[in-house]
């Protein structure tokens, strides 16, 4: 259920970047180009996030003590 949403997020803002891709080298001023900027940061970070749901990447401390409790409750 988790993985169908963040699929379903990542394909949304690859929709949104398919959108605003055409209206990224109109901008001119300098805040219409900050916008942009933190608009694609913003989408990155949206990206990677689901991605890594996806892929089920978890930061190493997390295997870590998953290791551990599973060796603890082996041994007992």
């Amino acid at each position: 259920m988790i993985r169908n949403h963040a699929l379903l997020r990542l394909l949304l803002a690859a929709f949104f970047l398919y959108i605003a891709w055409p209206k990224i080298p109109e901008a001119t001023s300098g805040a219409s180009l900050l916008f942009w900027g933190l608009w694609l940061v913003f989408f990155l970070l949206c990206a990677g996030a689901n991605l890594a749901i996806l892929l089920q990447l978890q930061p190493k401390l997390e295997v870590e003590q998953k290791e551990q409790r599973k060796r603890l409750t082996d041994s007992h």
